[in-house]
């Protein structure tokens, strides 16, 4: 178990455009890029093995910059397939805040992190007393099939409430800048609420009516 102790300074970052990972849940990366493949086998190398995500953000004038706020997830899982790519799990450990760019010689980007501000991460599962999860599913039910998604109903009615709210802000197909929304939320309450909103929305966007308070 990854303590406050074990946290680097310096994190490695992987800027990648939609992809979200959370505390106390999984992402599966597929790595095939030279300078990502330099960053996992680096990583492996460390004792800790955290790998920050991140979303990048285009400026009005274009410059390519990152987000302030990501999070860091351990890789727990890996394996190559024969052409070299690697398939890796990063497990969501905490979330950090880019206090600047570290300029050197990686191929990857590189940040220097401020974690304090969410040590509430590296706690135990949050709570949310005011979910009520029958309501939940069924606005889900309603979203899923208005965009002909498929997904393990069971599983999703038997997950706990952080898991089941962490799983689907990762995986939901949301822009961008609401996966970032999703990610600063302060409280697990507060990110079910915004995930509520989007999916409303996006109900709204298709002629559904019934919305869920």
């Amino acid at each position: 178990m990854i303590t406050a102790a074990d946290l680097p300074e310096i994190l490695p970052v992987f800027p990648l455009p939609g992809a979200l990972v959370l505390p106390r849940a999984r992402l599966p990366l597929h790595i095939f890029e030279p300078r990502y493949l330099a960053m996992v086998e680096d990583c492996l190398k460390t004792s800790h093995r955290l790998i920050g995500m991140i979303q990048p953000r285009e400026t009005p004038a274009g410059e390519k910059r990152l987000q302030a706020i990501g999070c860091a997830g351990r890789l727990t899982g890996f394996s190559e397939t024969e052409d070299g790519r690697y398939m890796v799990t990063l497990s969501g450990i905490s979330r950090y805040r880019v206090r600047e760019e570290v300029q050197g010689f990686t191929p990857y980007r590189r940040c220097l992190v401020d974690w304090a501000p969410f040590a509430r991460d590296l706690g135990p599962a949050e709570e949310d007393p005011g979910f009520r999860r029958q309501e939940f599913m069924a606005l889900l039910g309603r979203y899923f099939t208005r965009l002909n998604l498929s997904t393990d109903w069971k599983g999703l009615k038997d997950a706990e409430t952080e898991l089941l709210v962490n799983s689907l802000s990762m995986l939901c197909p949301f822009s961008p800048e609401d996966k970032q929304a999703l990610l600063e939320a302060p409280t697990l309450e507060t990110r079910r609420e915004t995930l509520v909103t989007l999916i409303e929305f996006a109900l709204r966007g298709s002629g559904e009516e019934e919305i869920l308070q």
